[in-house]
Protein backbone atom coordinates (compact mmCIF):
# COMPACT_ATOMS: atom_id res chain seq x y z
CA UNK A 1 0.00 0.00 0.00
CA UNK A 2 1.14 3.65 -0.24
CA UNK A 3 -0.42 7.35 -0.66
CA UNK A 4 0.41 10.14 -2.96
CA UNK A 5 0.13 13.71 -2.77
CA UNK A 6 -2.48 14.86 -4.47
CA UNK A 7 -3.45 18.83 -3.83
CA UNK A 8 -2.27 21.22 -1.29
CA UNK A 9 -5.51 23.00 0.69
CA UNK A 10 -5.30 26.68 2.03
CA UNK A 11 -7.52 28.05 4.34
CA UNK A 12 -9.07 31.43 3.51
CA UNK A 13 -11.78 33.70 4.29
CA UNK A 14 -12.58 34.19 1.01
CA UNK A 15 -12.00 30.86 -0.60
CA UNK A 16 -13.60 32.32 -4.48
CA UNK A 17 -11.47 34.78 -4.31
CA UNK A 18 -8.21 33.13 -3.25
CA UNK A 19 -9.00 30.53 -5.68
CA UNK A 20 -9.36 32.65 -8.51
CA UNK A 21 -5.92 34.05 -7.70
CA UNK A 22 -4.28 30.88 -8.27
CA UNK A 23 -6.25 29.70 -11.37
CA UNK A 24 -4.98 33.00 -12.45
CA UNK A 25 -1.61 32.84 -11.35
CA UNK A 26 -0.78 28.95 -12.42
CA UNK A 27 -3.13 29.36 -15.80
CA UNK A 28 -5.63 26.40 -14.29
CA UNK A 29 -8.86 26.08 -14.52
CA UNK A 30 -11.44 26.34 -11.07
CA UNK A 31 -14.20 25.06 -10.03
CA UNK A 32 -16.20 23.87 -6.61
CA UNK A 33 -16.99 20.47 -5.17
CA UNK A 34 -19.48 22.30 -2.52
CA UNK A 35 -20.08 25.14 -0.78
CA UNK A 36 -17.15 26.77 0.61
CA UNK A 37 -14.61 24.73 -1.25
CA UNK A 38 -12.90 26.35 -4.50
CA UNK A 39 -11.11 23.84 -6.32
CA UNK A 40 -7.83 24.32 -8.36
CA UNK A 41 -6.16 22.27 -11.14
CA UNK A 42 -5.11 22.47 -14.65
CA UNK A 43 -7.97 22.36 -17.65
CA UNK A 44 -8.69 19.60 -18.81
CA UNK A 45 -6.98 17.13 -16.10
CA UNK A 46 -8.23 13.91 -15.21
CA UNK A 47 -7.55 13.90 -11.22
CA UNK A 48 -5.87 12.49 -9.62
CA UNK A 49 -2.72 12.44 -11.97
CA UNK A 50 1.31 12.73 -10.59
CA UNK A 51 1.61 15.64 -13.11
CA UNK A 52 0.15 18.30 -11.24
CA UNK A 53 -0.62 18.93 -7.31
CA UNK A 54 -3.82 20.72 -7.32
CA UNK A 55 -5.28 23.35 -5.05
CA UNK A 56 -7.95 23.50 -2.76
CA UNK A 57 -9.38 26.62 -0.89
CA UNK A 58 -11.32 25.87 1.99
CA UNK A 59 -13.28 28.76 3.57
CA UNK A 60 -12.37 29.64 7.42
CA UNK A 61 -13.61 32.60 9.43
CA UNK A 62 -10.19 32.98 11.01
CA UNK A 63 -7.69 35.39 9.56
CA UNK A 64 -3.99 34.31 9.01
CA UNK A 65 -1.89 35.22 11.90
CA UNK A 66 1.82 33.77 11.75
CA UNK A 67 3.98 32.50 8.91
CA UNK A 68 2.84 29.52 6.74
CA UNK A 69 4.74 26.32 7.45
CA UNK A 70 3.66 25.20 3.90
CA UNK A 71 3.66 27.46 0.56
CA UNK A 72 4.47 27.08 -3.06
CA UNK A 73 7.79 27.69 -4.99
CA UNK A 74 6.64 28.65 -8.76
CA UNK A 75 8.85 27.83 -11.34
CA UNK A 76 10.21 29.83 -14.27
CA UNK A 77 11.72 29.07 -17.21
CA UNK A 78 14.20 32.31 -17.65
CA UNK A 79 15.17 35.69 -16.17
CA UNK A 80 12.46 37.51 -18.17
CA UNK A 81 10.05 35.31 -17.36
CA UNK A 82 10.62 35.68 -13.42
CA UNK A 83 10.49 39.13 -13.81
CA UNK A 84 7.20 39.22 -16.24
CA UNK A 85 5.39 36.24 -13.15
CA UNK A 86 5.69 38.98 -10.66
CA UNK A 87 4.30 41.88 -12.25
CA UNK A 88 1.37 39.45 -13.26
CA UNK A 89 0.95 38.23 -9.96
CA UNK A 90 0.61 41.56 -8.41
CA UNK A 91 -1.54 42.80 -10.69
CA UNK A 92 -3.79 39.89 -9.75
CA UNK A 93 -3.30 41.07 -5.82
CA UNK A 94 0.23 39.54 -4.87
CA UNK A 95 2.25 41.59 -2.30
CA UNK A 96 6.07 41.59 -1.71
CA UNK A 97 6.22 39.65 1.66
CA UNK A 98 9.54 39.19 4.10
CA UNK A 99 10.30 35.75 5.62
CA UNK A 100 13.69 37.19 6.24
CA UNK A 101 14.86 35.73 2.92
CA UNK A 102 17.62 38.54 2.76
CA UNK A 103 19.39 38.97 -0.31
CA UNK A 104 18.14 35.95 -2.53
CA UNK A 105 17.89 35.13 -6.49
CA UNK A 106 13.95 34.28 -6.16
CA UNK A 107 10.88 37.04 -5.17
CA UNK A 108 8.76 36.23 -2.02
CA UNK A 109 5.09 37.27 -2.48
CA UNK A 110 1.92 36.82 -0.40
CA UNK A 111 -1.43 36.02 -2.31
CA UNK A 112 -4.11 38.44 -1.03
CA UNK A 113 -4.50 36.53 1.85
CA UNK A 114 -1.29 36.79 2.72
CA UNK A 115 -0.16 33.32 2.15
CA UNK A 116 3.52 33.21 1.44
CA UNK A 117 4.76 31.93 -2.04
CA UNK A 118 8.29 32.28 -3.97
CA UNK A 119 8.65 33.01 -7.62
CA UNK A 120 12.03 31.17 -8.25
CA UNK A 121 14.74 32.17 -10.85
CA UNK A 122 15.26 29.66 -13.71
CA UNK A 123 16.63 26.23 -12.43
CA UNK A 124 17.68 23.17 -14.56
CA UNK A 125 15.64 20.81 -11.84
CA UNK A 126 12.39 22.06 -12.01
CA UNK A 127 12.29 22.92 -16.41
CA UNK A 128 9.17 20.30 -16.42
CA UNK A 129 7.69 20.28 -13.44
CA UNK A 130 4.91 22.56 -14.58
CA UNK A 131 3.85 25.86 -12.90
CA UNK A 132 4.32 24.87 -9.45
CA UNK A 133 7.93 23.93 -8.94
CA UNK A 134 7.73 22.53 -5.53
CA UNK A 135 5.87 22.12 -2.31
CA UNK A 136 8.10 23.24 0.52
CA UNK A 137 7.68 22.76 4.03
CA UNK A 138 9.04 24.00 6.90
CA UNK A 139 10.50 21.64 9.39
CA UNK A 140 13.34 21.29 12.03
CA UNK A 141 14.86 18.14 10.55
CA UNK A 142 14.79 17.30 6.77
CA UNK A 143 16.27 14.27 7.33
CA UNK A 144 13.30 12.70 9.61
CA UNK A 145 10.73 13.94 7.42
CA UNK A 146 11.93 12.76 4.50
CA UNK A 147 11.79 9.37 6.25
CA UNK A 148 8.59 9.52 7.01
CA UNK A 149 6.93 11.08 3.65
CA UNK A 150 9.31 8.50 2.04
CA UNK A 151 7.25 5.57 3.14
CA UNK A 152 3.93 7.88 3.98
CA UNK A 153 4.13 7.75 -0.01
CA UNK A 154 5.64 6.16 -3.04
CA UNK A 155 7.04 9.29 -4.16
CA UNK A 156 11.22 8.89 -4.84
CA UNK A 157 13.23 10.37 -2.66
CA UNK A 158 15.87 12.37 -4.44
CA UNK A 159 18.00 14.27 -1.84
CA UNK A 160 18.39 14.49 1.65
CA UNK A 161 21.08 16.60 3.36
CA UNK A 162 20.97 18.25 7.33
CA UNK A 163 19.10 21.49 5.45
CA UNK A 164 17.34 20.25 2.85
CA UNK A 165 15.32 17.05 1.51
CA UNK A 166 13.16 16.64 -1.54
CA UNK A 167 10.93 14.16 -3.00
CA UNK A 168 8.69 13.63 -6.34
CA UNK A 169 6.31 11.35 -7.89
CA UNK A 170 8.23 7.92 -8.66
CA UNK A 171 6.84 8.54 -12.32
CA UNK A 172 9.18 11.16 -12.68
CA UNK A 173 6.30 14.08 -13.16
CA UNK A 174 5.07 16.72 -11.26
CA UNK A 175 6.06 19.30 -8.45
CA UNK A 176 8.97 18.60 -5.61
CA UNK A 177 7.72 17.82 -2.31
CA UNK A 178 10.65 19.73 -0.48
CA UNK A 179 11.54 19.86 3.22
CA UNK A 180 13.70 23.31 4.06
CA UNK A 181 15.32 23.17 7.95
CA UNK A 182 14.26 26.30 9.85
CA UNK A 183 14.48 27.14 13.38
CA UNK A 184 11.29 28.18 13.92
CA UNK A 185 8.88 26.59 16.04
CA UNK A 186 5.16 25.22 14.50
CA UNK A 187 2.34 27.16 16.49
CA UNK A 188 -1.56 26.92 16.32
CA UNK A 189 -2.85 24.48 13.16
CA UNK A 190 -1.50 24.80 9.57
CA UNK A 191 -3.32 27.58 7.39
CA UNK A 192 -1.93 25.58 4.47
CA UNK A 193 -1.72 21.73 4.86
CA UNK A 194 -0.85 17.99 2.68
CA UNK A 195 -3.74 16.51 1.23
CA UNK A 196 -2.82 12.57 0.12
CA UNK A 197 -4.85 9.67 -1.76
CA UNK A 198 -4.39 6.08 -1.53
CA UNK A 199 -4.69 4.33 -4.56
CA UNK A 200 -8.01 2.24 -5.98
CA UNK A 201 -8.91 -0.60 -4.10
CA UNK A 202 -6.63 -0.22 -1.07
CA UNK A 203 -7.81 -0.39 2.22
CA UNK A 204 -8.51 3.07 3.56
CA UNK A 205 -8.10 1.71 7.32
CA UNK A 206 -5.33 -0.19 6.97
CA UNK A 207 -3.57 2.56 5.17
CA UNK A 208 -4.23 5.08 7.76
CA UNK A 209 -3.06 2.57 10.32
CA UNK A 210 0.38 1.86 8.08
CA UNK A 211 0.86 5.58 8.30
CA UNK A 212 0.31 5.51 11.83
CA UNK A 213 3.00 2.95 12.41
CA UNK A 214 5.38 4.94 10.61
CA UNK A 215 5.21 8.06 13.62
CA UNK A 216 2.19 10.07 12.31
CA UNK A 217 -0.60 10.48 14.70
CA UNK A 218 -4.46 11.02 14.94
CA UNK A 219 -5.21 15.54 14.76
CA UNK A 220 -8.20 17.15 15.45
CA UNK A 221 -8.75 20.32 13.67
CA UNK A 222 -12.46 20.58 14.21
CA UNK A 223 -13.01 18.08 11.27
CA UNK A 224 -16.03 16.55 12.91
CA UNK A 225 -17.06 13.22 11.17
CA UNK A 226 -16.02 13.27 7.49
CA UNK A 227 -15.27 10.32 5.29
CA UNK A 228 -11.34 11.52 5.39
CA UNK A 229 -8.53 10.84 8.33
CA UNK A 230 -6.97 13.50 9.75
CA UNK A 231 -3.07 12.80 10.86
CA UNK A 232 -0.19 14.67 11.70
CA UNK A 233 3.52 13.82 10.65
CA UNK A 234 6.04 13.52 13.56
CA UNK A 235 6.41 17.28 13.53
CA UNK A 236 3.12 17.98 14.12
CA UNK A 237 2.16 19.03 10.23
CA UNK A 238 -1.85 18.56 10.14
CA UNK A 239 -2.47 16.12 6.38
CA UNK A 240 -5.33 14.81 5.40
CA UNK A 241 -5.33 11.10 4.09
CA UNK A 242 -8.58 11.38 1.61
CA UNK A 243 -10.09 7.93 0.10
CA UNK A 244 -8.63 5.73 -2.32
CA UNK A 245 -9.44 7.15 -5.46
Amino acid sequence: MATRLVQVTMKARDDDAVGRFWADALGWGVSSEGPSVTNVEPKNFSYPDPTAVCVDVLAVPEPKTVKNRVHLDLATTSAAHQAELVARLQALGATPADVGQGDVPWTVLADPEGNEFCVLEPREIYRDTGPIAAVVVDCLDPRAMARFWGEAMDWTVHEVTDGHASLRSAKGVGPYLEFVRTPDPKTGLNRVHLDVRPYPGDDHSAEVARLKALGATDADVGQGDVHWAVLADPEGNEFCVLTPL
